[in-house]
């Protein structure tokens, strides 16, 4: 978490609202307990995070036309660009927390934190659908 704030805080974003926002930018009209579940956090941990987007302009929250009680999330052309601004930041982010092991260390690292993330998806507070086997 710290390389990732170092490397992008010109930008103003937690590795929380980074997710958030790439999750919308690639989902638009996703809904906010949707997007709960995609980032692993719970809703009103989510609800809090898209209060702090929707502030700075990168959201935009409306009601679903099907179900009015349903709040989807679509990025504004803000977040489309700041996006596209932290691409290089974020992954010399990955790459300054890789950079120790060797290339085969790094896939093995990546297998086992997948292996991890979705053998213990039950045991999280915020189990995501994108994680089961």
């Amino acid at each position: 978490m710290a390389i990732f704030l170092r490397e992008t805080q010109a930008f103003g974003v937690t590795p929380v609202h980074f997710a958030a926002l790439q999750t919308v930018a690639s989902q638009p009209g996703i809904d906010q307990r949707s997007l709960a579940r995609t980032v692993g956090l719970d809703t009103s941990t989510i609800t809090g995070v898209i209060d702090r987007l929707e502030s700075r302009g990168l959201l935009v929250r409306s009601a679903s036309p099907e179900d009015r009680r349903i709040r989807q999330l679509t990025p504004t052309d803000a977040a489309i660009q700041l996006l596209a601004a932290i691409a290089p930041s974020t992954l010399s982010a990955q790459k300054l927390f890789l950079d120790p092991l060797s290339e085969d260390e790094q896939a093995e690292f990546t297998r086992m934190l997948r292996k991890l993330v979705t053998k213990n998806n039950d045991l999280s507070r915020a189990p995501s659908d994108l994680g089961r086997e």
